[in-house]
């Protein structure tokens, strides 16, 4: 529902952050509470799970935790409680290689994860992890900015990596789009 909400973290607890959003406390929970620091701003990558009486924020400082998290719940027995944690304690290098080498013992490490779930995680993912693209986004907020907007205009992602390193950083968020535009009709 959200694709990410920007705001100054104004509470932490051991399992969410409250992320203020123009008066809007947001109640996310996030691999890394601690990661985050209060009073400052950031921008969180959500994923919204809707329920029967449930409704619940997830949230990533990063768009490839939040394609990592999505790849894990799609795991037949693994929730996002699940998920979560794997993230919060494991590297995306360290749970790709696992999954691919079928190196059950790593994945039995993370908590509630057993020798079935361990072995649905490689039946379910193997293969599948190389599509997440580490470091795509290497620049800061702007990258992100730019890359939203990119999407919502309707362009790929192999299209929009080819020119977010290409357009100048010190431009606004609508120079930049300009730019990333006349770049993408070449």
């Amino acid at each position: 529902m959200y694709g990410y909400i920007r705001g100054t973290v104004v509470e932490i607890d051991s399992n969410y952050i409250i992320l203020d959003n123009q008066g809007i406390g947001y109640m996310i929970y996030v691999p890394n509470p601690y990661s985050y620091q209060l009073n400052n701003e950031y921008t969180v990558f959500t994923y919204t799970k809707v329920a029967e009486e449930e409704y619940t924020l997830y949230g990533f400082k990063t768009r490839e935790q939040k394609e990592l998290f999505l790849k894990l719940i799609s795991v037949k027995g693994l929730g996002p409680k699940m998920a979560l944690p794997i993230i919060a304690t494991g590297t995306f290098e360290s749970i790709a290689e696992a999954i691919e080498n079928n190196n059950l013992n790593y994945l039995k490490k993370f908590p509630k994860i057993g020798d079935k779930v361990a072995k649905q995680m490689v039946l379910d993912l193997k293969g599948k992890l190389n599509t997440i693209h580490t470091g795509l986004f290497a620049k800061e907020d702007f990258s992100d900015e730019l890359y939203e907007v990119l999407v919502g205009l309707g362009y790929k992602q192999a299209d929009i990596k080819k020119v977010l390193n290409k357009v100048n950083a010190n431009l606004s968020l609508e120079e930049q789009v300009k730019e990333a535009l006349k770049l993408m009709l070449k």
